[in-house]
């Protein structure tokens, strides 16, 4: 298909790059345009792509080749230096899009004087090879209880607004990036959300619901984590933290001072803050800190039928589906007497009607709450798990310590920075 010498650039988006052998390196993400001075049309200077392993990194224009309506090719060598917006740069989606501004086209008069939103920017390659914005697309503001306003395509001349002071300016829309990171994984989001302005990324938080920004924050480094938190809302943090995991959110907390944890605590439902609670009690490099209280938990009445359909919940990671442990009621943590555990396999090998307390797992050795992470380590070592239980002293359940928890702790505290380090 002929390449395109014009194209809109929120239509980019979500499109295949392909390298010099047509092969297929990472999708299209924003684009980097520069505001110049007076009425001179912006340069577009380049294209952020992710890449399939290595997070976000820059592609100056002069290296695309050709623009498809479904993919842009590329040439040359790509470097693989992860993206930083430079001073001077402005990301068209992210800071963009849903911008206020007016417009003096003569042949739109109805639109004169009037405020309205940029709904996408018209970008065209020169004779001279160059890419610049040519037009903007805009329609007015949608009130509460009107139809969508109808777009109109403006000259670049003609509008007004689109300034670096102006772009700046907190209240943006947030809605064109909402639509692209629906369908993403949450750490996918987490590592897109972290390469925003500052402003862009407390908008996008608060854009969010509690359940999808919960899962993003997730995988956030702590210090973004924290700073994320912070600026919400309290109620609205606190939320926040009643959808997260309980270790997870228990980690979150542990970062903060003991009168903010506290404070976040009294708001949550107390049916979600006990179990944190109970997390925070035990130091964050051992198995108590590292636990969480959710695993899969059955009683030795449960069949092979009930415990697989408890293994298929949506929530449940594949590490903590990979294991259910059998206690005597009650099954809320910390249980009845811990009996033993029920392997994922185990269950795929038994007749539906089949009792799991028949099946047990009896001679799996417990960690303590209070083993270190170097003892968790060692253990999952030895007994090639994925998930294994925390069991204290009187023989309750506690709760379950999964691989990934183990990581976490065990990987450098930048290791979500490791595309760019390993440039």
């Amino acid at each position: 298909m002929a390449a395109m010498s014009k194209v809109f650039a929120a239509r980019l988006a979500g499109l295949v790059v392909l390298g010099p052998d047509g092969e297929s390196i990472g999708r299209v993400r924003d684009v980097v345009i520069t505001i110049r001075v007076g009425r001179q049309r912006p340069r577009v200077l380049g294209l952020v792509v992710e890449l399939l392993t290595r997070g976000r990194i820059f592609i100056p224009m002069l290296r695309v080749t050709a623009i498809a309506p479904g993919s842009v090719a590329v040439t040359g060598n790509v470097s693989l230096r992860r993206f930083t917006q430079k001073p001077g740069e402005v990301l068209v989606l992210a800071q963009v899009l849903d911008t206020t501004v007016r417009v003096d086209d003569p042949e739109l008069d109805e639109l004169a004087g009037q405020d309205v939103l940029v709904v996408d920017l018209g970008i065209e390659l020169t004779r001279t090879r160059d890419w610049v914005v040519a037009r903007v697309a805009v329609r007015r503001p949608r009130g509460r209880l009107s139809r969508r306003a109808a777009m109109h395509v403006v000259e670049w001349p003609h509008v007004h607004g689109l300034t670096q002071t102006q772009l700046a300016l907190p209240g943006q829309g947030v809605s064109q990036l909402l639509a692209q990171f629906e369908g993403m994984r949450p750490a996918d989001v987490a590592n897109a959300i972290r390469e925003l302005p500052d402003k862009r990324r407390y908008e996008v938080a608060v854009a969010l619901d509690d359940e999808r920004l919960a899962d993003v924050v997730q995988e956030l480094p702590t210090d973004s984590q924290t700073d994320l938190l912070m600026h919400l809302e309290v109620e609205r943090a606190a939320d926040v933290l009643e959808a997260m995991d309980p270790d997870d959110a228990a980690d979150l907390l542990g970062e903060l001072p003991d009168a903010e944890a506290e404070s976040l605590l009294q708001l949550m439902d107390p049916e979600d803050s006990e179990p944190v609670r109970r997390l925070l009690q035990h130091s964050p490099h051992t198995a108590g800190g590292l636990m969480t209280p959710e695993p899969v938990i059955l009683t030795p009445a449960t069949t092979v039928a009930e415990a697989l359909a408890r293994a298929r919940h949506p929530d449940l990671t594949p590490a903590l589906a990979s294991i259910a442990f059998v206690v005597r009621p009650p099954i809320s943590t910390p249980t009845g007497r811990y009996l033993g555990c029920v392997h994922l396999q185990r269950l795929l090998r038994e007749p539906p009607a089949t009792l799991v307390g028949g099946i047990l797992d009896t001679d799996l050795t417990r960690l303590g709450p209070e083993d270190p992470l170097t003892t968790v380590t060692r253990y999952f070592a030895r007994y090639n798990l994925v998930c294994g239980p925390v069991v204290d002293d009187e023989g309750h359940l506690l709760g379950a310590v999964a691989v990934d928890d183990v990581l976490d702790h065990l990987l450098p505290t930048d290791w979500r920075d490791e595309a760019a380090d390993d440039e």
